[in-house]
């Protein structure tokens, strides 16, 4: 009996405490919630290192696994065109440390008493990426600040914005299959519009892939738009971008076809790490 009271009060106050802090809490402003929210911290994907390559695999397919750009696996692993890989095989899908940027100090710490470069130094200098930079706030240019504009000009090397400025949707159409958790499920959506309709970057980022070598996919695009996402147009009719070029969102990069599969539409997925997510996570809840 004493047992069921001291329950029965503990219940109770919990209650009681609930309306307070409910009641208290509404002198205190709601937390703003935007529109096409981006809820871009993400756990998962893939994190290590390194990848061992398995039956079936090609360059191009890891990359798209680990959420990379085959380019820079390619050049962490000495690898050149045709980039034949074989099973069991291990490739480094993270910059190894040679290549990693050295601030001065370091690059002073490296020399010898006699002032000439060491063989650790002159590999980092020789080894350093040279990718494009992107996401820039703004710039100062005489004594001005200037924002950047949107077009391909060189940017600094190695240099991707921490969050995705704006999602918008990558083609007008009849959304026909949504995205499933299930293993065998769809990894992405599935617009189906008019052949030849245009498909659009759905953020601003570089195109880290255009071709047909992913099995499944057809004509494929893949844009990086942080060091961690990732997104993906599949079965295009054409292709109207070149790897390494820099896009904006809303950007004609190809048109709609049915390349791979059995009826026109576009496949559209965005990975973090090359863990698939619900698109419609990221995109505006209104479809044009």
């Amino acid at each position: 009996m004493f047992r069921r009271h001291a329950v029965s009060v503990t219940i109770v106050a919990c209650l009681t405490t609930t309306f307070i802090s409910g009641c208290t809490s509404r002198h205190t402003p709601a937390p703003v919630v935007l529109l096409n929210s981006q809820p871009e911290e993400e756990s998962g994907g893939f994190t290590d290192d390194t990848y061992t390559v398995a039956k079936g695999d090609t360059l191009f397919a890891i990359a798209w696994y680990t959420g990379n750009d085959y380019r820079d696996i390619a050049r962490y692993n000495k690898l050149s065109a045709p980039y034949n890989i074989y099973p069991g095989q291990v490739l480094r899908v993270t910059p190894p440390k040679t290549v990693q940027k050295r601030s001065n100090s370091q690059a002073r710490s490296s020399r010898s008493p006699s002032g000439t470069t060491t063989s650790s130094l002159a590999k980092s200098s020789v080894d350093r990426p040279t990718g494009q930079a992107y996401g820039e706030s703004e710039k100062v240019v005489n004594n001005q600040s200037v924002k950047p504009d949107s077009s391909n000009k060189k940017r600094k090397p190695n240099s991707f914005p921490a969050r995705v400025n704006r999602w918008v949707w990558p083609a007008k159409g009849k959304l026909v299959e949504q995205f499933s958790q299930a293993e065998s499920g769809n990894k992405g959506i599935d617009i189906a519009a008019a052949r030849g309709s245009a498909v659009l970057a759905a953020a601003d980022g570089k195109v880290v892939y255009a071709g047909d070598a992913l099995r499944g996919y057809g004509n494929l695009i893949i844009i990086k738009h942080t060091d961690t996402f990732l997104s993906a147009y599949a079965h295009n009719d054409t292709i109207n971008v070149k790897e390494q070029q820099w896009v904006s969102a809303g950007q004609k990069i190809a048109t709609m076809g049915n390349s791979g599969t059995d009826s026109v539409k576009l496949h559209f997925e965005v990975r973090y790490r090359g863990k698939s997510l619900d698109p419609q996570r990221y995109l505006p809840t209104t479809r044009p």
